[in-house]
């Protein structure tokens, strides 16, 4: 069965066929968050800090970091910072420093720009996945040889030089050519996570159904995993987590491994947990027996994101008491 594998320092992260589902937690990404920007543009990393650790506790195994930050204010005083190319690399160095001090989970280094993936991989401990290869020509050319020079598993997102198709059969042509041209480089297939694209449902009726048929043909004719920006399907729509809630464990049950998403949302993480124990992805439902508690807590006053880290520091607090008494 296909096993893509990402490491941090100490932690082995598997995304597979018959794996728990993967939540890579997608809020470490100042775009469209200009607060958290102008906090990154001064030097300010709590905001960072805060979600990483957040994240974590609230069930997220790989967390993805986006270094597309704009920096208005130093722009008007160095036209340098305009250039994104300026700005990420350092920019992304320094997030990933930062997010290993103080969590041990494998690393989604997200960038559009090369010269930042490249410096998040060089700063990185253990085995990152690298967010993403398109099928544009050029792209390929820059990002492959950084997925064999570091080998790393890569993001591959079904798009290339004319744009995304709302053709689903167009989609899988390109995540096929994407992983064909991986070969060509010795990279393989176990180590290519396609992204086929969720479109909006509001806008695409059929969104949903392209994807998971996508996601199956993905899974049985190239047997790749996958992975998604789970929140699209509910893009534009009034009360959007209810949405992500059913298409999750839909997808989940279609064969998708892996969603790029925000694990803070309990009714989300909620129906991953429940889709993982319904598919024998949780032996005899520990990790659903272990998050009930976490809704207990929620039950009885305390936010998800407070409930999911007392459980967090619970549990670490007995796995060090056994450590202790072997």
């Amino acid at each position: 069965m296909t096993r893509t594998v990402l490491e941090s320092k100490t932690k082995t992260v598997v995304i597979g066929f018959d794996e728990p589902f993967c939540v890579i937690g997608e809020r470490i990404n100042p775009t469209g968050r200009k607060k958290l920007a102008a906090e990154m543009e001064a030097g300010n990393f709590e905001t960072v800090l805060r979600d990483a650790m957040e994240q974590v506790a609230c069930g997220a195994t790989v967390l993805d970091v986006n270094s597309g930050a704009v920096f208005t204010n130093k722009m008007a005083l160095d036209p340098r910072y305009a250039d994104n190319n300026f700005v990420e690399p350092p920019l992304m160095r320094q997030l990933i420093e930062i997010i290993q001090g103080v969590v041990d989970v494998p690393l989604c280094i997200d960038s559009s720009v090369p010269a930042a993936l490249e410096a998040g991989l060089a700063a990185a401990e253990g085995r990152p996945l690298l967010n993403s290869v398109t099928g544009e020509e050029d792209r390929l050319e820059l990002v492959l040889p950084l997925v064999k020079k570091y080998n790393v598993p890569v993001v591959a997102i079904s798009n290339d030089d004319t744009g995304i198709s709302p053709d689903p059969d167009v989609r899988f042509a390109v995540a096929k050519k994407i992983v064909q041209r991986a070969a060509d480089f010795g990279i393989p297939a176990h180590d290519i996570v396609v992204d086929p694209l969720v479109m909006p449902v509001g806008a695409m009726g059929s969104a949903g159904q392209q994807v998971f048929t996508l996601v199956r043909r993905l899974r049985e004719e190239l047997g790749v995993n996958t992975t998604c920006g789970a929140s699209n399907i509910s893009f534009g729509l009034p009360h959007r987590h209810g949405i992500n809630a059913a298409f999750l464990p839909m997808a989940i049950g279609a064969g998708m491994t892996s969603a790029i998403m925000n694990p803070v949302r309990q009714v989300e993480m909620e129906s991953i947990r429940a889709a993982n124990f319904l598919m024998n992805h949780d032996p005899n439902g520990g990790e659903w027996i272990r998050f009930s508690k976490v809704l207990e807590a929620v039950e009885g006053g305390m936010t998800f994101a407070e409930a999911s880290a007392s459980q967090s520091q619970a549990a670490s607090g007995r796995r060090g008491g056994r450590r202790a008494r072997g």
